[in-house]
């Protein structure tokens, strides 16, 4: 997929490498520095897609904080925000959240075609939903937002949809935070499960970046040739 947009994935996790704990309660990972280095790499991207469990989980808003980092974006004739992307495979998600309500911003859902007319029905009034076809896959996500005009495609999670971009080599950078504790439960979802990575012992993705931000570490992981030295 040559004309696909540049994918890149962001994740924090704890040193056990799990992105959330098993309460009812978001662990917080990151801190107000990183935060606000997350806010610069939304304010630079066309689009942010995160999966359906975290919409429903965490309900984000998906918008760039910063007031002059969406004055920048308004004066080079953009919307405030990048784009909003999910992926649901039922179309279960509350028409409510704040993914829908908040922003200006574009709001696509992705479903499989069997999902496609119930999805509709439930989400038509807030969001575009496109039928991602049988099943749903990233490939036919990508091909679709290529074709609306996003070169550039932030995937904040949760780990299943971060292990679907790797496990089908269609990421191209990854920023890993890795905060300063441990979570030590194994109720709670980790940053991929099981799978087949185009990276292991044998092809080892480049290390761009190691940086301290305060109490947390971010690497960040070439994982194409599109990926620039810096």
């Amino acid at each position: 997929m040559t004309d696909r947009p540049y994918v890149l994935l962001s994740c924090a996790m704890s040193i056990d490498g799990y992105i959330d704990d098993a309460s009812a309660e978001r662990l917080l990972l990151s801190n107000a520095d990183d935060l606000d280095r997350i806010d610069a790499v939304r304010a630079g991207c066309d689009a942010i897609l995160v999966g359906a469990v975290t919409v429903r989980r965490d309900d984000p808003r998906l918008l760039v904080r910063s007031d002059r980092r969406r004055a920048e974006r308004v004066a080079r004739g953009l919307p405030p925000s990048p784009a909003k992307v999910t992926v649901t495979a039922s179309g279960d998600l509350d028409p409510a959240a704040r993914f829908f309500t908040m922003g200006e911003a574009t709001k696509l859902v992705y479903c499989p075609s069997g999902a496609l007319e119930k999805t509709r029905e439930r989400l038509g009034g807030v969001a575009t939903v496109v039928d991602a076809g049988e099943p749903a896959g990233p490939g036919t996500l990508l091909a679709d937002l290529a074709a609306r005009g996003v070169r550039r495609l932030m995937v904040e999670g949760g780990g299943t949809v971060h292990a679907q971009f790797l496990s089908a080599g269609l990421a191209d950078e990854l920023h890993l935070v890795v905060a300063p504790f441990f979570v030590g439960d194994g109720r709670a979802p980790r940053f991929v499960g099981d799978g087949s990575f185009p990276w292991h012992p044998g092809r080892r993705a480049r290390v761009l970046e190691v940086r301290q931000i305060g109490d947390v570490v971010l690497t960040r992981y070439a994982l194409s040739d599109r990926c620039p030295e810096a």
